[in-house]
């Protein structure tokens, strides 16, 4: 195999767990939607879901754990933004809501709404996981480069790459009140 087929089955599993991420948070949303409970836990509910893709053979055991993992933090931060500002994930998100699919909306905001239920629990974890990372997988939104602060914008779930502006690998959403950097 050489080095372009190497990168066209790297780029091919990276767009399989793009749609995983996807495929998680609908049916994590669907369940805590079917859930008995008042309000069910976010973490068993993927764990469930998680479980349920490896049975299936839809994902290996690790791919599951990263996707859910993925899953888990963008929705914490959405849930931690919608505690702290009060504000819809429009804001959250930084841009035009008729870019993003309806159906990543409502699972989106489906699921962040329990999961502010629980926040409080969760508050210092979120604020330590709320790191992003080149080569992770996420949501919809706007992540800011911890090192320059550039932003790369995210119309659907995909990989996060380096900052394009300085080749950073680590990276936040931003947060109430804070200004693009400029020149972005």
């Amino acid at each position: 195999m050489n080095d372009s087929d190497k990168r066209d089955e790297a780029t091919g599993a990276a767009d399989r767990l793009v749609d995983a991420y996807e495929e998680m948070l609908k049916r994590t949303k669907d369940g805590i939607e079917q859930a008995n409970e008042a309000a069910p836990k976010l973490r068993h509910m993927l764990e469930q879901v998680r479980d349920n893709m490896v049975e299936l053979g839809e994902l290996t055991r690790e791919e599951a754990a990263k996707i859910a993992d993925y899953v888990e933090r963008d929705v914490e931060d959405a849930a931690h933004w919608l505690v702290e500002t009060g504000d819809d994930l429009r804001n959250w998100w930084r841009f035009d809501l008729e870019l993003i699919e309806q159906r990543m909306l409502d699972a989106f905001t489906s699921v962040a709404d329990q999961t502010s239920l629980q926040l409080s629990q969760w508050a210092e974890r979120a604020r330590q996981a709320s790191l992003y990372q080149a080569g992770q997988v996420t949501g919809p939104g706007t992540l800011v480069c911890d090192n320059c602060g550039a932003e790369t914008h995210f119309a659907r779930s995909g990989r996060i790459p380096a900052c394009a502006e300085c080749g950073g690998l680590s990276f936040r959403r931003p947060r109430p009140g804070e200004k693009p950097a400029s020149g972005s």
